[in-house]
């Protein structure tokens, strides 16, 4: 968890770079990535395709280990972890919302949603009762017994979104949580994504190629080639 006061960047990046491969053919996916991501604001990380959006996101998640530079992430750094270590760490301090949703078909949502404590050890009845007040609180009250395969794309996705939150992450990491979902139910998933980022003790960061949804950003960082290319904060529109 965050180890100081708000003044402190939860992310703190200085001249990362990531390389796949190695001699003639090593790929270099980031080029001297330098930034600091501050908690209690939206940050949206957008660019091209192949530009090191998702490497970026997966160094800063503890998934992948960069080739070099410091990076420190809500005060600890993980590059520096083993692997038992990382893993410790993401289960106590990240929640993830993927494009895909992730769900698993067989469980219901309120299954879904307690998968993450029953991982870290609580029973599957506990689990289950934290995983309720959440679905309510993304409107799913009335659909905690169904699949997946009975929920609409929005639903599938506020679904996900209350499983990266069941257990109440310092940072909340989205890629593209609006691309499998039509244009209104985008804006409600970021509505609600905007919501979480603006907890003083949270630290988010969606990528996205979505423009439909920059209105919703305190903050907006570009990459291109493997660099930072822009780094501008704006005024959200909503």
């Amino acid at each position: 968890m965050m180890t100081d006061g708000a003044a402190r960047p939860g992310i703190h990046c200085r001249d990362v770079t990531k390389d796949y491969g190695t001699g003639d053919a090593r790929i270099r996916a980031l080029r001297g990535v330098t930034v600091d991501i501050h908690p209690g604001e939206l940050t949206l990380l957008v660019g091209p395709s192949g530009c090191g959006k998702t490497t970026l996101i997966s160094i800063l998640a503890g998934t992948l280990d960069p080739t070099s530079g410091d990076v420190e992430v809500l005060g600890v750094p993980l590059p520096r972890l083993s692997k038992s270590a990382k893993s410790e760490f993401r289960a106590n301090n990240v929640g993830f919302v993927f494009q895909q949703f992730n769900l698993l078909p067989a469980l219901t949502a309120s299954e879904n949603v307690s998968v993450p404590l029953v991982i870290r050890g609580s029973s599957k009845a506990a689990a289950t009762q934290r995983a309720a007040p959440l679905l309510q609180s993304v409107g799913l009250g009335d659909r905690l017994d169904a699949r997946p395969a009975n929920l609409s794309g929005g639903q599938q996705q506020r679904v996900a979104i209350a499983r990266a939150l069941v257990h109440e992450p310092h940072l909340l990491v989205c890629d593209e949580p609006t691309s499998a979902v039509d244009a209104r139910t985008g804006q409600v998933v970021m509505k609600l994504i905007r919501e979480l980022a603006l907890s003083p003790d949270r630290v988010a960061v969606v990528v996205t190629h979505d423009s439909r949804v920059f209105s919703f950003a305190d903050r907006i960082i570009t990459l291109e080639d493997g660099r930072v290319a822009d780094d501008q904060r704006v005024q959200p529109q909503i």
